[in-house]
């Protein structure tokens, strides 16, 4: 399978994360044009995103994102990203953080196979893809850093797995609107910080909070 053909400038790549505040490496653009070829090309026969404009790829996925390691801020230890889709949030921080352990968690058996492809092709190490439900993947306490999800909604499923999975100052992530926002806020059990809002986004924002004993 040749991803050639939708290679994308890497101009194109840095321009379209400079007003996310993100700078990337010349290895990171690199592995950003790579990564972003490979779902253009798995995405005419798999569903992997709605998104079919390349720039629109680069901002809504890969800013967006990455964007979280300097807003929360996120440098090392391990993140396991629930329902890791085509890989976003998950594999797009662990570019912008390559210390960063990462655990992705997918239970669609085509989707889980191209995280696996992404993770082959760009040679990324720290990295697990684990096919499964979130309900079926048992943990130890303190197991993450950080539990990430976006655009996955029942937010009371994955909370009560975070909570069982995140060490004592571990953090979750969120991403979603901003009406969910306020009601995940209202949840039981945990601390949260002010909806941080995303860079040339007027209704996703990203969440962050910790979990305390009710």
């Amino acid at each position: 399978m040749t991803y050639s053909k939708y290679i994308m400038p890497l101009a194109m790549v840095r321009r379209s994360l400079e007003h996310f505040g993100i700078r990337p490496s010349a290895a990171q653009a690199e592995a950003i044009q790579s990564y972003a070829a490979i779902l253009l090309q798995w995405n005419q026969k798999v569903n992997l995103t709605s998104l079919r404009d390349p720039s629109e790829i680069l901002e809504r996925h890969f800013g967006e994102c990455m964007f979280a390691a300097s807003a929360v801020p996120i440098t090392g230890g391990r993140l396991a990203d629930v329902g890791s889709g085509a890989g976003f949030p998950g594999l797009a921080l662990k570019i912008a953080c390559p210390e960063l352990e990462v655990v992705l968690l997918e239970s669609n058996f085509k989707k889980s196979a191209f995280l696996s492809e992404v993770v082959r092709l760009l040679h990324l190490d720290g990295v697990d893809v684990v096919r499964g439900r979130l309900e079926d993947f048992s943990v130890r306490a303190g197991y993450a850093d950080f539990v990430s999800a976006r655009a996955v909604g029942n937010f009371d499923r994955i909370l009560l797995w975070a909570r069982r999975a995140l060490s004592k100052d571990g953090q979750v992530l969120l991403w979603l609107g901003a009406a969910d926002a306020k009601d995940v806020s209202s949840r039981r059990g945990w601390r949260w910080r002010e909806p941080i809002e995303i860079p040339g986004s007027q209704r996703r924002v990203l969440l962050v909070g910790r979990s305390f004993p009710t």
